[in-house]
């Protein structure tokens, strides 16, 4: 898909900020010249092209009395799209992801509990047929705000 350069001016503006607004869509077309049906008409399409994967707050889970923990297990090369299908239906995990390496796939859970993501772990466990499940929790916790600046695509690439 070919972006142009209202689709990487609207790209870099939602990563920022969403106004909150009764209107945001409105807001954005605003600042980018355009009408508010021209935004939400490209952010379609965006989202439909997978160029957008989630448009949704951030919010500081443990400020909300939640608990998490980074996750990696041993699957088997034969068995990875069952037991990713296994750990990609909760709803508490939120990132899932293959690594070379040993434990060969990481993923997080957040949940209420700290015996509320245990639980999680052993369901997953005893669904994906998994022995051994590591559980990493966050010692400290460190964020970046990360923005990415959409690049101009030539027709030469």
């Amino acid at each position: 898909m070919k972006l142009d350069d209202t689709d990487r001016r609207l790209l870099e503006l939602i990563q920022q900020q969403i106004p909150l607004s009764i209107r945001p869509y409105r807001e954005i077309a605003a600042e980018l010249g355009v009408q508010e049906a021209e935004v939400l008409e490209r952010l379609v399409r965006l989202r439909e092209a997978k160029i957008i994967r989630r448009m949704g707050g951030f919010f500081d889970s443990r400020k909300l009395g939640y608990t998490g923990t980074l996750c990696a297990m041993r699957v088997p090369g034969e068995r990875i799209n069952g037991v990713a299908a296994v750990v990609n239906a909760y709803p508490e995990v939120s990132h899932n992801y293959l690594r070379d390496h040993e434990y060969n796939m990481w993923f997080t859970v957040l949940a209420p509990s700290a015996e509320a993501v245990q639980q999680i772990i052993n369901e997953i466990k005893t669904r994906a047929g998994i022995d051994h499940i590591l559980s990493l929790p966050a010692e400290r916790v460190f964020k970046i705000k990360v923005r990415f600046k959409v690049p101009e695509v030539t027709d030469a690439e």
